[in-house]
């Protein structure tokens, strides 16, 4: 038992040391995009890794605020829902004691188109609501771009710009002399 936990130990602080002799000098980016920027992120990648074969990209999705993205999932079931009362057409106002809306007459009238504008108006609300707009990048977990700051994506060659300096500026700093105190 005691060799065990020995070797787990020892295998632990090697991979760890591995870990850290890897990334040293690899540069890491992230790109964190809104759904419809997904081939922008796709052709940068492609570009970025012919010109840099070392450096390291990912990709994933800028998720929007909480509060959205829960009212959203909310709209989403409402819309089930709603569809499901409109097709079974038992009126729901008489269970309140009122009297049903015209828009819910109609509704009863026109169930296909009824239920089409459900559908197509909720999932216009629910994009709006998850659509971000974003295409952040970080280069080594420092952020070097925002569309929503700026309000337009990088050009190519403000990316590589970017990451000319960057390369120069760790260059840089790696001939520095290192003090110790």
């Amino acid at each position: 038992m005691r060799w065990l936990f020995l070797s787990v130990v020892i295998l632990w602080a090697c991979s760890l040391y591995s870990a850290s002799a890897d990334n040293n000098g690899v540069k890491k980016m992230k790109m964190q995009f809104a759904t419809g920027y997904k081939r922008v992120f796709e052709e940068y990648t492609q570009a970025l890794y012919q010109r840099y074969p070392d450096i390291r990209i990912e990709g994933e999705n800028y998720l929007p605020l909480p509060i959205y993205r829960h009212l959203a999932s909310f709209l989403s079931m409402f819309k089930l829902f709603l569809i499901g009362v409109i097709i079974i057409g038992k009126d729901p106002f008489a269970l309140f004691g009122m009297q049903a809306p015209g828009i819910w007459v109609w509704s009863q009238e026109n169930k296909i188109y009824a239920c089409m504008m459900v559908f197509f108006f909720s999932n216009m609300i629910e994009n709006q609501c998850m659509s971000t707009g974003a295409f952040e990048i970080t280069l080594n977990d420092v952020p070097v771009w925002s569309k929503l700051e700026s309000g337009h994506l990088p050009s190519m060659q403000q990316l590589v710009q970017i990451l000319e300096n960057e390369m120069k500026m760790n260059v840089h700093m790696d001939t520095l002399p290192h003090h110790r105190s």
